[in-house]
């Protein structure tokens, strides 16, 4: 079954039983990936899958993301409220960058590249992605510093303890159970970026920052949607409808994040 016909087949089964405000919703967002889709095929076409501007530039990506959108991270705007943060963290000097839930290592990958004496070690449950995370290190030439696993605990922290050390943070609302001082002690010297999945857990944002407050500064970034860019000649020619969807980033609620810098 071809890309149009298997979206079709969803289509008329979200449907079938009628059109209420949630099926039209979820038809809505299954016609916006179907469309992004063909606009990814055109930007593959046109500029293979080297990452085209912020802080990764020149990475050598991959030609589909392990989960999520995959435009945004081609054209360089991906997170793009977060982008000043992860600049500051490419020069900040540490020696490991723990990147948990790398999926296909877009930052563990891209910050590999950019901090060439610094260790990167990748986390993701799923085996999908800890595959093109590993095959994303070899395309780019950090697979030498850059480490790839499965589950990652809080008592893992503790290796980490008394070193320059950044926690880069994207599991889909398990932060609540994971980044927790009390049981990992070890955080409270370490530097975290957090994605706060919000729109999942309801207070979880706030939970984190009573947890950080009194041992790290914490900055809360949120994110409106906007996306300023260099775009290349050919995006300037779609329809203001295909450039909104080019970098939508696919999110159903707020997700925001957390820069929490240790206070020694």
């Amino acid at each position: 079954m071809n890309l149009n016909d298997n979206v079709r087949s969803q289509l008329l089964g979200a449907l079938s039983g009628g059109a209420d405000a949630a099926d039209l919703n979820q038809a809505l967002r299954l016609l916006a990936k179907w469309r992004t889709v063909l606009i990814r095929n055109r930007l593959l076409k046109l500029h293979g899958t080297t990452v085209l501007d912020g802080p990764l530039k020149g990475l050598d990506f991959l030609p589909e993301s392990a989960e999520g959108c995959h435009i945004p991270k081609l054209l360089g705007c991906y997170e793009q409220p977060l982008l000043p943060h992860i600049e500051e963290a490419v020069a900040a000097g540490y020696d490991a960058v723990l990147n948990i839930g790398c999926a296909e290592g877009y930052y563990a990958v891209g910050m590999a590249r950019r901090m060439p004496r610094t260790r990167v070690l990748a986390f993701d449950l799923n085996p999908r992605a800890q595959q093109a995370c590993t095959a994303l290190a070899a395309k780019n030439g950090v697979a030498d510093r850059v480490t790839v696993g499965g589950l990652f605990s809080p008592a893992d922290f503790a290796r980490f303890a008394g070193h320059k050390a950044l926690v880069l943070c994207d599991i889909e609302g398990a932060e609540r159970d994971l980044l927790d001082p009390a049981a990992a002690p070890a955080l409270a010297g370490l530097d975290l970026i957090v994605e706060s999945h919000e729109g999942m857990m309801r207070g979880l944002t706030a939970t984190l920052v009573e947890r950080f407050a009194a041992t790290h500064h914490i900055t809360r970034i949120d994110d409106d949607g906007q996306r300023r860019l260099e775009a290349p000649a050919w995006f300037k020619e779609l329809a203001h409808l295909d450039q909104l969807l080019a970098v939508w980033e696919w999110r159903s609620g707020p997700t925001p994040w957390l820069v929490m810098k240790a206070r020694r």
